[in-house]
């Protein structure tokens, strides 16, 4: 179910970021007006409040509008004062398994850049 040809094609919740507190608005402001779309402060589910990490702070899910550069895009959110982290894991893995509902598994090899 999560296999696809480009990032967002199946997973539309969006592209994590990891943001200290007091930085949350301005970071979702510099997001849109920079890449487009919209990032929204993570709601807890189970308890009032946003999502808080081990770290003490908060995730953004940035619902991106179009296809970008995403080493690019990447970087420049990391430059965003107030960003942690992104879950953008890039060139992280050589390989993805995927379990296919029949039992079998298929992988896909990294591509040479």
């Amino acid at each position: 179910r999560k296999r696809s040809q480009s990032l967002g094609e199946h997973w539309t919740k969006g592209i994590p970021i990891e943001v200290i507190p007091m930085a949350y608005v301005p970071v979702s402001r510099a997001l849109s007006r920079s890449f487009g779309g919209s990032a929204e402060l993570r709601m807890a589910v189970s308890k009032a409040g946003p999502v808080v990490t081990d770290n003490g702070n908060f995730i953004l899910d940035w619902k991106f509008d179009k296809v970008h550069d995403w080493r690019e895009v990447n970087t420049a959110i990391k430059m965003i004062p107030g960003v942690v982290e992104t879950g953008l894991f890039l060139g992280m893995a050589q390989a993805v398994y995927f379990g296919n509902e029949d039992g079998s598994v298929s992988v896909r090899q990294r591509q040479p850049c």
